[in-house]
């Protein structure tokens, strides 16, 4: 397992856990971050990355993306 942020742009990763406080586990489960889920880093730009998850692209900081193990 390893955090979201290192993994290779453009390759489907399968979602192993979701970390962080229960308030943050929440948000990220709103947006898609669960467990099985398949999220794909499209890009990475001072520290932040767009990822596509459920057909929507969405950015989150580093501090989210270390907190998403795969």
């Amino acid at each position: 397992m390893m955090p979201l942020s290192m993994v290779k742009e453009g390759e489907p990763n399968v979602i192993k856990r979701v970390g962080g406080k229960e308030e943050t586990r929440k948000f990220l489960e709103n947006l898609g971050f669960v467990t099985g889920g398949i999220v794909t880093v499209v890009s990475q730009t001072g520290g932040n990355l767009i990822v596509n998850i459920k057909d929507s692209r969405i950015a989150i900081g580093k501090d989210m993306a270390n907190r998403i193990m795969v």
